[in-house]
């Protein structure tokens, strides 16, 4: 986040609540490849980038929480008892229920939170929030977490309280998120490689504009049938499954194409993992266009505007690869590209996209950050 959006924050909190309060900031993520897996405890090689949710927060003395979104410019409320509602407070008054969870009272507190983290575009805006505001009350609450646990309790409020079945990639990326480097993660042992970026590549995020929203059932579906797939197979997640078990065993057709996205994927996470170790970039890009088909014929979560989006990218100078990033349904696709032609190919993609959609798609280029962290003001 840059200097000027701690400002904002700290203005607002001192003109709403007064004094002086702490301020936390957790960014979004890009992952690179590994979509749909983490739920399967397989492998995701996701990386942090430089947009941040910025949380001020000070204990009020109260039961309640008092959180004030800048982003909506809208003022909530929430009482001591969780209750669901399907609005975005739900992050907030969810982080306060998991963290009571494991054992941390988090006493009534005053929040101010700002994000430029766009939202529904597939770079986790709600682990950025629910990150930033559970390092922000682990604060009040006079406490400290490891940052695996960290990970962990915010995966947890997710989950349990706003109702999205996720896997743990988003909050972990954000939480041990390293600058300059990409994590390649195994979801299952949570143990951790870093895989440094080549200076001469940048990553492009381009915004179809489609939004999505995960609590509509269509990806705890996805999670549903990889979860069949896996019985059926005989293994107690994919993660375990192999390509030969597929052609050994007759699985119904939805199920069997779920299946060989998972499988597929993690095979090309390690296949891309090794081939940024030796430098060949081309070879991730080409990686990532078999994401993409695998997520749009296999997985059934791309749509029309992220097809065209992602061949567009693919098809334009100086893009390796590119692919739907996020839970799916809509959202952005993430481009490969040559650090010096990155500009140029994001006015080529976009224009070429409003002129074949009609929607005003947008770009930005991602710098490769660290996690979560506490700013000094």
């Amino acid at each position: 986040m840059a200097a000027h959006g701690v400002e904002i924050v700290l203005k607002e909190f001192s003109d709403r609540f007064g004094g002086r309060p702490r301020v936390f900031s957790a960014p979004g993520r890009i992952n690179i490849i590994g979509e749909h897996t983490d739920y399967s405890e397989g492998f995701v090689m996701p990386a942090a980038i430089d947009r941040q949710c910025t949380v001020a927060i000070a204990a009020n003395g109260l039961e309640t929480l008092r959180a004030v979104s800048l982003n909506r410019n809208e003022v909530a409320e929430l009482p001591r008892a969780f209750a669901r509602t399907g609005a975005w407070t739900d992050y907030v008054g969810g982080v306060r229920q998991a963290l009571r969870d494991a054992g941390i009272d988090v006493p009534g507190c005053d929040l101010v939170i700002s994000s430029d983290v766009p939202e529904g575009a597939g770079v986790s805006s709600s682990a950025a929030l629910e990150v930033a505001v559970m390092s922000a009350m682990l604060s009040v609450a006079g406490a400290s977490a490891q940052p695996r646990d960290l990970a962990l309790w915010a995966q947890a409020a997710e989950v349990k309280y706003v109702g999205v079945p996720c896997g743990v990639m988003d909050q972990f990326i954000v939480v041990h998120g390293v600058e300059g480097h990409a994590l390649v993660l195994d979801c299952r042992s949570l143990a951790y490689d870093l895989a440094p970026l080549p200076a001469d590549i940048a990553f492009l995020v381009i915004d179809s504009t489609v939004r999505h929203r995960l609590v509509d059932g269509g990806y705890a579906a996805r999670r549903a049938d990889c979860e069949t797939a896996a019985s059926l197979l005989g293994v107690r997640v994919l993660r375990d499954a192999t390509p030969d078990m597929l052609g050994k065993t007759d699985l119904p057709q939805r199920v069997f194409r779920r299946a060989r996205h998972v499988i597929s994927e993690n095979e090309r996470v390690i296949s891309a993992a090794r081939a940024l170790s030796t430098g060949e970039v081309a070879v991730v890009g080409h990686l990532m266009n078999a994401s993409h088909a695998s997520l749009r014929d296999d997985f059934d979560v791309t749509c029309g505007e992220t097809d065209l989006l992602a061949e567009i990218a693919a098809g334009t100078e100086g893009v390796y690869g590119a692919r739907q990033m996020g839970g799916g349904f809509g959202g952005a696709v993430l481009a490969l590209v040559d650090a010096g032609a990155v500009e140029a190919a994001a006015q080529t993609i976009v224009s070429r996209y409003s002129g074949a959609t009609d929607l005003k798609a947008s770009s930005f280029v991602c710098g490769i950050s660290g996690g979560a962290q506490e700013i000094a003001t």
